[in-house]
């Protein structure tokens, strides 16, 4: 967010929808950039969980369209200035030389950071459709926000498994 900013909110609807184009440009950010991080990871399971999670991103885009829909409002995107820089960061940990062990695991560590993110501003958005009475779209951001969590859920798991205790054992040989 910027330092001197001409955002100006006059009703709490005008910040939900302010929301949903943050969500909606952190997805579309996200679609772009997850090829090339599951492209970049060497374990196979790695792999197929960033690829999964690019199924489900293009998926909550679409509902997202459906959301914008829902509350008369055009599919917006507004500049996400938090997930520019965390894919910035990911993009970065894919693009790392050395140990493909470790840039695994530095790639689980980035997706990490762009889930808790993305589950921060679903939780977000799903309370203020609640307050203003947009049911139908609170209980599709919480299904957004469901997937969110499987898919750090599954990050997690890989990293405790498998693919932190083997780039610590490489790290210390």
């Amino acid at each position: 967010m910027a330092l001197f900013t001409s955002t100006n909110f006059d009703s709490f609807e005008q910040l939900f929808i302010d929301q949903l184009q943050d969500i909606y440009d952190a997805e579309q950010r996200l679609a772009k950039a997850l090829p090339h991080m599951a492209e970049a990871a060497d374990d196979p399971r790695l792999k197929m969980a960033l690829r999964e999670h690019l199924t489900e991103t293009e998926r909550q885009l679409k509902s997202l369209d459906e959301q914008f829909q829902r509350v008369d409002e055009k599919p917006k995107a507004k500049t996400c200035e938090a997930m520019k820089g965390l894919i910035s960061e990911a993009e970065e940990m894919a693009d790392a030389k050395g140990d493909v062990h470790i840039r695994d695991a530095a790639i689980i560590a980035a997706a990490q950071r762009i889930d808790h993110y993305e589950m921060a501003a679903y939780g977000t958005a799903r309370n203020f459709a609640r307050r203003l009475g947009h049911e139908d779209v609170a209980q599709a951001l919480q299904r957004c926000l469901d997937e969110e969590k499987a898919a750090d859920f599954r990050l997690t798991e890989l990293a405790e498994e498998s693919i932190n205790p083997l780039a610590a054992q490489l790290a210390t040989t």
